[in-house]
């Protein structure tokens, strides 16, 4: 689709001290360029669904079509409208591994949040530029579930303040509000963080909040076996990417 496509891969030590085949994909528009903007999403999924209703399940992987695979779909769109008509900024879509490969909560051990968000760790230490920056960041995680909203995230408010400023009045002015309250989401340990505050990126988290699931407040599918396709809405997918394409297309 175009893009100047750069991988890193590397081992980095995992939550049970064993070492894991990380992978990072980056796909670069307009590399040459200093003025850019960074979006990304993890393309791993959670290797044990540890929060699933049936405890049989808890050691089995989940396909992961809204946890990852949804904020890569995104991605790829955008990709095909780069393609088509490239923005006037540079943009770098990166998917990071490992996300979710943190401490699974049957262990009973002591559970560490670096262990999550591996990838994108080793990213912000060590990009794949010398140099690297960008105006902002927007990462994608969960974008695809049907009865998702989306809140304002307190790292990101925390770290870019501005940027999720843009987003939500950019959804609003769309006619979006409604899925993008302009109310406090929790605070979320998530790949925009390490972009944040070892990488000196202000970035943020389009990540979906459920107040009142019993299951998760990242709804009923999180971290289970039914998060797979049959949960996976477009026209979510299509309202998260048209916010996106707005924000991007209208940096100069």
């Amino acid at each position: 689709l175009g893009a100047t496509v750069t991988e890193q891969k590397d081992n980095v030590k995992g939550w049970d001290g064993n070492q894991l085949k990380m992978r990072n994909i980056i796909a670069s528009y307009k590399p040459e360029t200093g003025k850019r903007v960074l979006i990304c999403a993890h393309w791993d999924s959670r290797p044990w669904a540890d929060n699933d209703p049936d405890p049989k399940n808890h050691h089995t992987p989940i396909d992961g079509a809204d946890d990852g695979a949804s904020g890569v779909g995104i991605m790829v769109e955008l990709a095909r409208q780069f393609q088509q008509n490239m923005p006037e900024i540079g943009v770098d879509l990166i998917c990071f591994d490992m996300e979710d490969y943190g401490t699974p909560d049957w262990y009973e051990g002591q559970h560490d949040d670096n262990t999550w968000c591996l990838g994108s760790q080793y990213w912000a230490r060590t990009p794949h530029v010398s140099g690297y920056n960008a105006r902002f960041g927007i990462l994608l995680d969960m974008v695809g579930n049907r009865n998702s909203s989306f809140y304002q995230e307190y790292f990101s408010v925390r770290n870019a303040k501005s940027i999720v400023k843009k987003v939500w009045n950019k959804a609003h002015e769309m006619g979006m509000g409604g899925r993008f309250p302009k109310r406090d989401g929790g605070a979320i340990t998530d790949d925009h963080i390490p972009v944040s505050e070892i990488a000196k990126i202000p970035c943020i988290d389009i990540i979906p909040m459920y107040p009142d699931c019993k299951e998760s407040s990242f709804g009923p599918t999180w971290h289970t076996l039914g998060d797979n396709i049959s949960n996976i809405d477009p026209a979510t997918l299509g309202m998260v990417g048209q916010v996106l394409m707005e924000v991007i297309y209208n940096e100069h």
